[in-house]
């Protein structure tokens, strides 16, 4: 009689505590992603701007994440895990209260420059937790792990619509008026107690291995290929994902569907609540089944729905639109966890270079604007259908690999 196999622990017991904590602290960035998809449309009908120009919005906050990424690598190798995230809490918490004087002066430049310093925190705290996630348990689990503790960040994505929806736009009208330094207040001083909590708790460092070939030479970052094909494929996702982030409410409110304020919410109950379920089945999913074969039928998923968002389908193409959410929920969590596959003593340096990534959410957003006001919101989609099959293709060649 064949003996049964065992079942292996998402989390080791002595990382449970760690795990809890640092999960904790993807709800609080993807509440600062999922804000910026409201604000978007605020700041084009209170400063009555372009697609493109508001789009600004997003190139800066992502801009912080390419520019500090490798700064923020560096100091998490030298200082470690804990002291990463305190350091990129505060960033957070200072530059959602720079929103208090932005909000006096009604200056879309001091805007961008607060959106700046939160992008720098962010990616301190994602260059120190996403890698940390995955080394609490064993490597089988990795993208599992790290897709269970992502979807708390998907949690974050729903209250961020619901919360300046409410605060920033009426029922009756379109145009928004509303403080939009309220919600970045609350924010504030929410991350920077949790800050103070961090400074106060030790996290167990992980130590790695320095990894070497057969002849005693260690091997170096840039020659394994699967993380460099990540890296790219990891850009294109980011693409993907924050360009229909950004225009969600656009597209849907120019289809005359809904209001601002209605779509704010179909965002949040809708897109982002499959979003967040995605990641939770998918985690489950893949403590069953290989990562890579998950990835692949998720991104033929994503291809299929944005294709119909591109045919221009009526109330059809929403409803894609709102599945491909579910779809596309595994990718970031499990692409980093391929990514860092075997990477050993690199994990620090590679994730700093992985988190450079969400710099496509400057270059997407920039490019479906420019698209949607030379053509249609529709046809603008070709920009993350383009992103979902190079996600398509990584998939492919890590099956075969």
């Amino acid at each position: 009689m064949e003996p049964k196999k065992q079942r292996i622990a998402l989390v080791e017991r002595q990382y449970l505590f760690p795990f809890v904590l640092i999960t904790s602290l993807f709800f609080l960035w993807g509440f600062a992603h999922a804000i910026l998809d409201v604000l978007n449309k605020h700041f084009q009908e209170l400063l009555a701007i372009t697609k493109t120009h508001s789009a600004l919005i997003q190139v800066t906050m992502y801009m912080g994440y390419f520019i500090m990424a490798v700064p923020a690598g560096l100091f998490i190798t030298r200082f470690g895990y804990r002291r990463g995230v305190v350091f990129g809490l505060l960033l957070y918490g200072v530059g959602s209260l720079l929103f208090i004087p932005g909000q006096h002066w009604m200056s879309f430049d001091f805007f961008l420059f607060s959106l700046f310093v939160i992008g720098c925190g962010l990616v301190f705290l994602e260059t120190a937790a996403n890698p940390y996630v995955t080394e609490l348990g064993a490597k089988e689990t990795a993208a599992s792990r790290l897709n269970f503790a992502q979807s708390f960040n998907g949690l974050g994505c729903i209250f961020a619509p619901i919360l300046t929806a409410l605060v920033l736009f009426s029922d009756d009208s379109q145009a928004g008026s509303g403080n939009v330094a309220l919600p970045y207040t609350i924010m504030g001083i929410i991350v920077l107690t949790v800050g103070v909590i961090f400074s106060r708790v030790r996290l167990p460092e992980i130590k790695h291995a320095v990894e070497v070939d057969s002849e005693g030479n260690r091997i170096g970052l840039w020659s394994h290929k699967w993380f460099v094909f990540g890296l790219i494929t990891l850009f294109a996702y980011e693409v993907s994902e924050i360009s229909i982030n950004s225009f969600f409410i656009n597209y849907v409110t120019e289809q005359n569907w809904m209001n601002v304020r209605q779509a704010s919410l179909v965002l949040s109950f809708g897109g982002l609540s499959l979003f967040m379920v995605g990641r939770f089945v998918g985690s489950w999913i893949m403590r069953r089944v290989r990562a890579e074969k998950m990835l692949f039928w998720c991104a033929a998923g994503t291809i299929l729905t944005t294709l119909c968002v591109m045919l221009d389908l009526g109330r059809f193409s929403l409803a894609a639109l709102l599945c491909g959410y579910a779809f596309e929920a595994i990718m970031f969590p499990t692409i980093f966890a391929l990514a860092l596959k075997g990477l050993g003593s690199h994990t620090k340096r590679a994730s700093s270079f992985l988190m450079m990534t969400p710099v496509g959410g400057a270059v997407g957003p920039l490019l479906m604007g420019y698209v949607a006001d030379c053509s249609t919101m529709s046809m603008a989609f070709v920009v993350p259908f383009v992103g979902y099959i190079i996600v398509w293709l990584y998939a492919r060649h890590m099956m075969r690999a």
